[in-house]
């Protein structure tokens, strides 16, 4: 148990130290899950359009 503070401890002393580093590593990430979702949700879309043309 102690390990897994004194782990967190420094994690967070590594992200107060390097706020810009952090805060780019964190826009990467939302960019990157909401470009994921963006692409399913066409292909989704697509794929019922097509249905919908077929049927």
């Amino acid at each position: 148990m102690i390990r897994l503070y004194v782990t967190f401890k420094i994690a967070f002393k590594a992200l107060k130290r390097n706020k810009l580093r952090t805060l780019l590593t964190m826009l990467g990430i939302i960019i990157g899950v909401g470009a994921v979702i963006a692409m399913v949700s066409i292909g989704k879309g697509a794929k019922a359009m097509v249905e919908a043309q077929i049927a």
